[in-house]
C-alpha cells in the first residue's frame, strides 16, 4: 500500500427538504384545516480519526464526497427524514486544514476525535407550521436551506514515541528493521526510505512505536533530495534518534548537517530531547571508535551511544536509553 500524508478533499454537505403546502380534506370534515409537514434537515460532513490506518490513500482515488439532502415534508403532517451523514475516516493524527493550507480547522490527534466540518442546511418549515389563531389557512411554506460547501486538505503527522533521523545511509531501516516487525527497504545506495515507515519495539516488557524518517540532506529545507517534507511526522515524537554513520570521514560534520535543518524546519523539533548513536560500529576498528565517538560528542554536546544492528551490538541500550525517555514523558503528561 502506498504512503499518502496530504490530500485535497471537496466536500459538501446535504440541503434541506422543502416544506409542504397541504390541507386536510376528508369527508365530512369541512374545515379541515393545513397539514403540510416539515422538509428534513440535510446530512452533516464528519471526519473522524479511526484505528487501523496510517495513511491517507483512501483519498488519492476519491476526492469528492457529499452528504444526502434531506426529505421533503409531505401532507397528514409527515415530515421529511433528515438526510444521512458522510464520515471520512482518517489516521489518528491527521490535521484539517483549510483550501489556503494554512488555516488550521482541526487537529484529530486522539482516537475517535470527530469534528464536523460541513453542516447541512435545516429543513423548511410547512403550512402547519404558520397555522395561529388569526391564520387558519396558511398557504406558504419555506424551501429548505442549501447545504455546505468546500475544499479543505487533509495533512498527516504520524504519531510515534520515537522518530529516527540521520543522512541517508546512516543505517535507520537497518536498525528499524532490526528491533521491530517491520521489513524497510534496505540498500547501499542513498534515499532507500522514500516515506516514512512504523515499527512497534518491544523491550523491557514495554512497546512503544518508532518511526523511521527519510534521510536528510544539505539543503533539504528548500527541497534539495526529499526536502523536508516529512520532518512533520517528528513533531509528535517524543524523543528523536539521531543516527550517525561511524563510517564516515566526519561524524560531527554529518550531525550538524541534519541539526541544521531541523533548525531552518522549526517546529520545535530543536527542543526535543535527543539521544545521538554513532552507527555501523561493527565495520569500525577499536580505535577508529574511539576517535569517531569524539568528534561527535564534541559537536552534540553529549557522549553518543554505540551500535551496530547488524550484530545486535549495543541495540539493547539504545532501546533502554528511548524507553526511559519516552516513560518520562509520559509521566509529566499524567503530572498535567
Amino acid at each position: 500500500m502506498k504512503f499518502l500524508d496530504e490530500a485535497k478533499v471537496y466536500i459538501q454537505s446535504g440541503a434541506g427538504g422543502n416544506g409542504c403546502v397541504s390541507f386536510r380534506r376528508e369527508k365530512f370534515i369541512e374545515f379541515g384545516g393545513p397539514n403540510g409537514g416539515n422538509g428534513g434537515r440535510g446530512g452533516d460532513v464528519v471526519i473522524e480519526a479511526v484505528d487501523g490506518l496510517n495513511t491517507l490513500i483512501d483519498y488519492r482515488y476519491q476526492q469528492h464526497f457529499k452528504a444526502k439532502r434531506g426529505g421533503n415534508g409531505m401532507g397528514k403532517d409527515r415530515h421529511g427524514a433528515n438526510g444521512a451523514d458522510i464520515v471520512l475516516k482518517v489516521p489518528v493524527g491527521t490535521q484539517v486544514y483549510e483550501e489556503d493550507g494554512e488555516t488550521l480547522l482541526a487537529d484529530l490527534d486522539h482516537l475517535h476525535d470527530q469534528v464536523t466540518v460541513a453542516e447541512g442546511g435545516n429543513g423548511g418549515f410547512g403550512n402547519a407550521h404558520f397555522k395561529s389563531s388569526t391564520n387558519r389557512a396558511p398557504r406558504n411554506a419555506n424551501p429548505g436551506q442549501p447545504g455546505e460547501e468546500r475544499t479543505i486538505r487533509l495533512r498527516l503527522k504520524l504519531i510515534a514515541d520515537a522518530g529516527v533521523i540521520g543522512l541517508p545511509n546512516a543505517g535507520k531501516s537497518t536498525f528499524l528493521a532490526t528491533v521491530t516487525a517491520a521489513k524497510p527497504k534496505i540498500a547501499d545506495y542513498p534515499f532507500t526510505t522514500l516515506h516514512p515507515q512504523l515499527g512497534v519495539v518491544r523491550t523491557d516488557d514495554r512497546e512503544f512505536v518508532i518511526a523511521d524518517l527519510p534521510g536528510l540532506i544539505e539543503g533539504a529545507h528548500e527541497g534539495v533530495g526529499l526536502g523536508d517534507r516529512f520532518l512533520g511526522h517528528t513533531e509528535r515524537c517524543r524523543v528523536l534518534l539521531h543516527l550517525v554513520d561511524g563510517t564516515s570521514e566526519d561524524p560531527g560534520k554529518a550531525y550538524k548537517t541534519v541539526r541544521k535543518e531541523l533548525e531552518a524546519y522549526g517546529h520545535g523539533l530543536m527542543e526535543k530531547p535527543e539521544i545521538v548513536v554513532l552507527t555501523k560500529a561493527d565495520a569500525l576498528m577499536p580505535d577508529e571508535i574511539k576517535t569517531r565517538s569524539a568528534k561527535l560528542k564534541r559537536a552534540a554536546k553529549q557522549t553518543p551511544l554505540v551500535m551496530s544492528s547488524a550484530t545486535r551490538q549495543g541495540v539493547d541500550t539504545v532501546l533502554r536509553a528511548l524507553m526511559t525517555v519516552i516513560a518520562g514523558a509520559d509521566a509529566d503528561e499524567e503530572k498535567v
